[in-house]
């Protein structure tokens, strides 16, 4: 039996404590651990998922003596749903509210996804308050094509709730052999996805339909580290034309989807170690 932190966890986390802090809009929930003079780190979540998805992550930074911040966003794990429509800039704030409360000045920030999004979205609205970014399956725009995306995601949503949108999305990510080959994983992604909110879910991805950092992301000065799934087709040629003009490290890891540290984890963890050892 492996002896390694299962990649997604929503009960407890061993050594870190929840907290509840006053966000932009209503209660945000976090997980904290790891020594109180560490490094901070910051760890922002995909949309429809939560801090859960950060756990093996989470846990091998606090032991490598980094103070971790797993952050429930607005209407996700148990952070509170105000009434959308929300934006980016609100899931930004959100976090920077975080921060403050915790008198944390400045940390490093690894996101997935919509959580990378939000780091890009700290970088340009606060990049005094950011020691690095490292950003993961994430664009900074959204293009129509991919803004029109979310309207049928949305439409599901209001008429039926998040189950039906559960294992469709599950199967997007991460592909169907995955997750058939790794029933344990899919029962907690998809519990995990269970858990959002239907007013989080919609005004997220309304926040996601409206994301414009794009000529702000290409005038940062902070370090960056991009990191993708190769199997992510409708991420790996924005990502990889980004990262260019940052001139900034791209890893494509290989036989990953959109959330790359539940295919390949030992890869995606030794590019957060080399990022933040890099960056130290």
């Amino acid at each position: 039996m492996s002896t390694e932190p299962a990649p997604i966890v929503t009960a407890a986390w061993q050594g870190f404590v929840r907290h509840d802090v006053p966000g932009k809009d209503g209660r945000l929930s976090l997980r904290i651990g790891g020594p109180e003079g560490g490094a901070p780190v910051l760890l922002c979540h995909s949309i429809l998922t939560s801090s859960a998805i950060w756990h093996r992550q989470a846990i091998a930074l606090a032991a490598r003596g980094f103070r971790v911040l797993a952050l429930d966003s607005r209407g996700h794990g148990q952070s509170e749903a105000p009434r959308g429509p929300y934006t980016m800039d609100d899931l930004v704030a959100d976090a920077v509210a975080a921060l403050d409360h915790l008198g944390i000045a400045r940390a490093h920030v690894i996101g997935v996804s919509q959580g990378g999004m939000t780091a890009f979205g700290l970088g340009v609205r606060h990049p005094d308050r950011i020691l690095s970014l490292c950003v993961i399956a994430a664009r900074a725009d959204a293009p129509p094509p991919f803004a029109a995306a979310w309207d049928d995601r949305i439409a599901l949503v209001r008429e039926r709730g998040i189950v039906p949108l559960a294992a469709p999305t599950a199967d997007r990510w991460c592909g169907r052999a995955f997750l058939e080959a790794h029933p344990e994983i899919a029962t907690a992604l998809l519990g995990c996805i269970g858990e959002t909110d239907p007013e989080g879910f919609i005004g997220c991805a309304r926040a996601i339909q409206g994301l414009a950092y794009l000529d702000g992301v290409k005038r940062l000065t902070l370090p960056v580290t991009m990191i993708v799934g190769a199997l992510d087709q409708l991420l790996v040629a924005p990502t990889t034309e980004l990262a260019a003009v940052l001139g900034c490290r791209l890893t494509v890891i290989p036989d990953a989807g959109h959330l790359p540290q539940l295919h390949r984890p030992a890869e995606v963890d030794a590019e957060i170690e080399r990022h933040l050892r890099e960056v130290a």
